[in-house]
């Protein structure tokens, strides 16, 4: 895709600040750093959302995840993580290149990932039976 900026990521076209690589993806520095090792992890393969990436690829982004996730517990000492993505520009999709942030976080840190919503719940059984898959 020549217009977008992760894929020209991809091709060295535009530097990054890469945490780690293999054939199928690439994670790196978030440029905003909301918080401390604030990471990007897309696939190599250009695919604009959960909608058309295929499934190997989604495989590998949440193994490399869990690969990151692991070594930001150990080398910074965070607490837990948060793997984020957002997927149509209803969600608020702001590059549209697949991609999953990895937020570490730490005791105490004030970040409120929770958003607080007017929405009020409906009746779980007959959401249930509309939404279940068989």
């Amino acid at each position: 895709m020549d217009d977008c900026i992760f894929c020209k990521i991809i091709n060295k076209e535009i530097p990054c600040y890469k945490i780690y690589e293999n054939d199928f993806v690439l994670a790196f520095f978030d440029i905003t750093q909301i918080a401390k090792g604030h990471t990007l992890v897309i696939p190599k393969k250009h695919f604009v959302n959960i909608f058309d990436c295929e499934d190997k690829y989604l495989e590998e982004i949440i193994k490399v995840i869990k690969i990151i996730s692991n070594h930001y517990k150990k080398v910074l000492n965070c607490t837990g993580v948060n793997i984020l993505n957002a997927s149509g520009k209803s969600a608020q999709q702001s590059v549209f290149h697949i991609h999953f942030h990895i937020i570490p976080r730490f005791d105490n840190d004030g970040y409120d990932i929770w958003p607080k919503t007017g929405y009020e719940k409906e009746d779980l059984e007959e959401l249930k039976e509309k939404l279940k898959l068989e």
